[in-house]
């Protein structure tokens, strides 16, 4: 049962958490953000959309296929002027040429079977020069073993028929390099990251996160018993009443628009 990012059910899973400060430091080592224009594609809830803008960002602009998810996003936006969220997709934003000067797009391509229209629709939203961050897991990001740190490890071994589904999805360092080429990029680069997810006190939060499915669409792949089963399985790896801190590898990519394009 497959994620349905148009549901109702899922429309705040994407929404209750703050980007962490080593995301922000990370974007920081990469460009300056303030007074950069930013549209924000794939958006969800619109959690990065509103770092970007308190990072600086001139103005902010988050675009999701699901109105349901800019629904949500759009409760960011109230009272803010740097901020604005719209329905679109990823290749056809409907936002206008040279409009932005960074494009962001984070856990987005994994869901794409081609990477190649929604890079070119980055570089026709870009000024010349401008920069595309993509960020999201490779195969050897996802399948790092388990452990109290890297919890999303433990959905393999507890389920190994979930790494034969992220491999089928997950991108490759010579095809985002491949498509980036072929859509007017230069100069990529890549490297990777360990974002902190969330902070829990215990494992009890955690664990009403991944029953919720919160922010984890691999776990849709599983019916409610083995999301429960999943649970147990974790529950019984983590330190009692220790403080959990969660962490995922992700790859970031940045290249910048031929200044000719």
């Amino acid at each position: 049962m497959s994620i349905d990012f148009h549901s109702e059910a899922v429309k705040d899973t994407y929404a209750n958490r703050d980007a962490h400060a080593d995301w922000t430091q990370a974007i920081e080592g990469l460009l300056k953000p303030t007074g950069k224009r930013v549209v924000d594609v794939g958006c969800g809830g619109g959690i990065y959309t509103l770092a970007w803008a308190n990072l600086g960002a001139v103005h902010v602009t988050g675009v999701d296929f699901s109105e349901v998810m800019i629904e949500t996003a759009s409760k960011q936006a109230r009272g803010r002027a740097d901020l604005a969220f719209k329905v679109g997709a990823s290749d056809a934003t409907g936002l206008p040429t040279g409009s932005a000067d960074v494009v962001f797009q984070r856990a987005l391509i994994h869901h794409l079977m081609d990477y190649r229209e929604t890079f070119r629709e980055a570089a026709r939203l870009l000024t010349p020069g401008g920069m595309l961050l993509v960020q999201d897991r490779t195969v050897d990001d996802v399948r790092l073993p388990g452990s109290p740190r890297h919890i999303r490890g433990y959905f393999f071994e507890c389920f190994p028929r979930l790494a034969a589904f992220e491999s089928g999805r997950r991108p490759t360092d010579a095809r985002v390099r491949d498509a980036l080429d072929e859509s007017g990029f230069v100069n990529t680069q890549s490297r990777t990251l360990w974002e902190t997810r969330k902070t829990y006190k215990d494992f009890e939060p955690l664990a009403r996160d991944l029953r919720a499915r919160t922010g984890r669409s691999i776990l849709h792949e599983l019916s409610d018993a083995e999301l429960e089963q999943l649970v147990d399985f974790i529950g019984q790896r983590l330190p009692v009443g220790e403080t959990i801190v969660e962490q995922d590898r992700w790859t970031l990519w940045s290249a910048i628009k031929h200044s000719g394009g």
